[in-house]
């Protein structure tokens, strides 16, 4: 068998804080079509992700992929700062 790397999802967003030691708060936003109004909505969610180097700074885009819990809401890291 030949050790294939698994799928991890990947997501855009900004960095709203940057206060905590190795970890950043990112703003992910989506568009989607509402099913009843048809209108074009736009949602925000905020996630915690792992920065070991403390190299994100408040407002920087960055890319987030999925990775093992760090702790309680840490279940992402940072992958780049765009």
């Amino acid at each position: 068998m030949s050790a294939q790397k698994k799928f991890k999802r990947k997501l855009n967003g900004v960095v709203v804080s940057a206060n905590n030691e190795k970890t950043v708060v990112v703003s992910v936003q989506r568009r989607f079509k509402h099913p009843i109004y048809n209108k074009f909505v736009s949602k925000t969610k905020k996630y915690h992700a792992h920065d070991e180097a403390n190299t994100a700074k408040q407002g920087d885009k960055v890319t987030i992929i999925e990775s093992k819990p760090y702790s309680k809401l840490k279940k992402w890291e940072l992958f780049s700062v765009n």
